[in-house]
């Protein structure tokens, strides 16, 4: 089978390996959409994420969508927590500190025509989703679970800061969660006219917010999120950054007596996101703008380094055209 392997800063390598053996409570799912996602290009751009540097070639990619053996359409889950830490036993897997996840460390990924991953990690698709719907659940769940961390009151005032799929996806959200302004900031034309598209407006100095989300992984939008925040406001920090460290002018935080939440990855989502999406709530499919097959994903992680359009899908068993 064709594996993409991340060999060293900036190389993607396509390799032939042979498919993976399932453990026991493991099932084989020929992949069929991945997505790029920002901390992908972590890896790529800088051989690591946070405090997790490159041990060995890595199989990168953690939105995945495939199809078992037996036929079943799923969406894989990429984080694999131990089920039995005070963590995951009180709800917050997303916390394991025994959490094992996808494209991560020593953990391969979905970039391959094939992968091995626990039974209880894989999600149904319903036929009304597309395997790019799929791939999509990943950060449409990360988004979700940032909204849950704002608590959102009906008729708050809300400020996204970073346009990408993620702040796209929480601008959404947040229309949905009944905010009665949603308010942008975004280097990026294209990126500034898609949030306008969902209804976003641009954010200007004095407009003041209930809640802001940083979603960018950049100093800048943090300053944003908390220069514009209400005095007793939220500020929601979604990104990472490249050189794992965040700061900010912490005398206008603290006297506005802000609450500032980390969010980390989502908790129990995939099933609501999946709700979400059949009821036609949040559109994912206008975000994905560039598709390639495997054999072409060192062209496809060059493409989302430049920050060309949105979302880029990997589908492997495509042919290139």
């Amino acid at each position: 089978m064709k594996v993409a392997r991340l060999q060293a800063v900036g190389e993607v390598r396509l390799l032939d390996e042979p498919p993976p053996v399932p453990e026991r409570d493991e099932t084989l799912v020929r992949v069929k959409a991945v997505g790029l996602c920002g901390s992908d290009l972590h890896w790529f751009t800088h051989a690591g994420i946070g405090d997790t540097s490159l041990q060995r070639p890595l199989v990168l990619g953690h939105e995945a969508a495939g199809i078992t053996e037996a036929g079943q359409r799923v969406a894989v889950d990429p984080s694999i927590s131990c089920g039995s830490c005070e963590y995951c036993v009180g709800g917050y897997p997303n916390l394991c500190p025994y959490l094992r996840f996808a494209g991560h460390g020593l953990q391969d990924g979905a970039l391959r025509e094939m992968m091995a991953w626990p039974d209880r990690r894989l999600v149904a698709l319903p036929e009304s989703l597309s395997d790019a719907d799929g791939a999509m659940l990943e950060p449409l769940g990360v988004a979700l679970h940032a909204v849950d961390l704002a608590e959102l009151k009906v008729g708050a005032r809300v400020a996204v800061c970073g346009c990408g799929p993620i702040g796209l996806l929480v601008l959404q959200l947040a229309r949905i969660s009944g905010a009665a302004g949603i308010f942008y900031t975004e280097p990026l034309a294209h990126r500034r006219e898609a949030a306008r598209q969902f209804g976003g407006i641009e954010w200007t100095p004095g407009v003041e917010v209930d809640v802001a989300f940083e979603c960018a992984g950049v100093d800048e939008a943090v300053e944003d999120a908390i220069s514009g925040a209400k005095p007793g406001g939220r500020v929601v920090i979604v990104g990472i950054p490249a050189d794992d460290r965040t700061s900010f002018t912490a005398s206008v935080a603290r006297r506005k007596g802000l609450t500032i939440q980390l969010s980390r990855r989502m908790k129990h989502s995939f099933a609501r996101c999946i709700q979400i999406l059949e009821a036609g709530l949040v559109d994912v499919r206008s975000l994905v703008t560039h598709r390639f097959p495997l054999t072409k994903a060192a062209e496809a992680f060059a493409v989302a380094q430049r920050r060309e359009g949105l979302k880029v899908i990997i589908e492997p068993g495509q042919e290139a055209s």
